[in-house]
């Protein structure tokens, strides 16, 4: 009689689909405003912000997966921009509102931005800040996956250690508000190796709006950290071929809302406050 090999499981296919993200509904009164961290970053970015946003709007901090209190999903296709902003339409429809404002910092504005055009039916405005991502030139995108390829692998390996030696995790930041700081390192502790490995492999280098930004069709408004040298160049081509947007200058660098949150808060409230029905 032939001994039978023990019975194994097939391994489980992952089929792409739509992740749940966190989020938190803040009080507030008016429309809602999502409002979309940047990489290695979380939702208490916001906490200055969140007091003068309520007063007219509801803000909605939302974590980016393997961030803050986002599953990190293992399929790598599911950190795509485009399934964010299926996620993304997804909390709207929990919160049975027909349409809201959205702010992106930084890598969020790739997301927000690629949202307010796909769904701008759903959009009363948008605003966002420095995103060396979100209007990365295609030169650059691939650049990003190149590297992708290297690095991601040492993040699974070396896990948090790998993560902290990267330039913008929060424990290299040297010009935020104490307190911000501290919530953002305590953070950075949830951090997921399989998160922000996903993150570099498909997110970072597909969240350029370049080939899209002509579609905009609703208020838009860039608020912009004279002080990020780098962006500059981003900034003028942002201006110049993505109808409906303005911009204001704050005399910040990459942390735009955190470094001068009364600038920042004023200059996002008036927006809203103008733009809503």
């Amino acid at each position: 009689m032939l001994a039978c090999e023990p019975y194994k499981q097939p391994p489980r296919k992952i089929l792409p689909g739509t992740p749940s993200l966190a989020y938190t509904v803040h009080p507030g009164r008016g429309p809602h405003l999502a409002l979309v961290h940047g990489f290695l970053s979380s939702s208490r970015q916001w906490t200055h912000n969140l007091g003068a946003l309520s007063l007219v709007c509801r803000p909605v901090t939302i974590d980016l997966l393997g961030h803050g209190h986002s599953p990190a999903p293992p399929d790598e296709d599911q950190y795509h921009p485009s399934v964010y902003v299926n996620a993304l339409d997804q909390i709207r429809q929990k919160l049975k509102i027909q349409h809201w404002f959205l702010c992106g910092y930084s890598l969020g504005a790739g997301i927000t931005v690629r949202y307010a055009i796909k769904h701008s039916d759903h959009v009363l405005g948008h605003l966002f800040t420095n995103s060396s991502s979100g209007f990365a030139t295609a030169k650059q995108q691939q650049a990003w996956r190149e590297d992708a390829v290297h690095t991601a692998p040492k993040i699974l390996q070396a896990g948090a250690a790998a993560i902290e030696r990267i330039p913008v995790h929060p424990k290299h930041a040297k010009q935020l508000p104490q307190d911000i700081y501290d919530e953002l390192l305590a953070d950075a502790e949830r951090l997921s190796p399989v998160g922000i490995a996903n993150t570099l492999l498909a997110t970072i280098p597909d969240a350029s709006v370049r080939r899209i930004a002509h579609k905009n069709r609703r208020p838009a408004l860039l608020c912009v950290g004279l002080k990020e040298s780098r962006f500059a160049a981003l900034k003028t081509w942002a201006l110049q071929h993505m109808p409906y947007l303005d911009s204001v200058e704050l005399n910040t660098g990459h942390a735009v809302n955190m470094q001068d949150s009364a600038a920042f808060n004023q200059a996002a409230c008036n927006f809203i406050a103008s733009h809503t029905p």
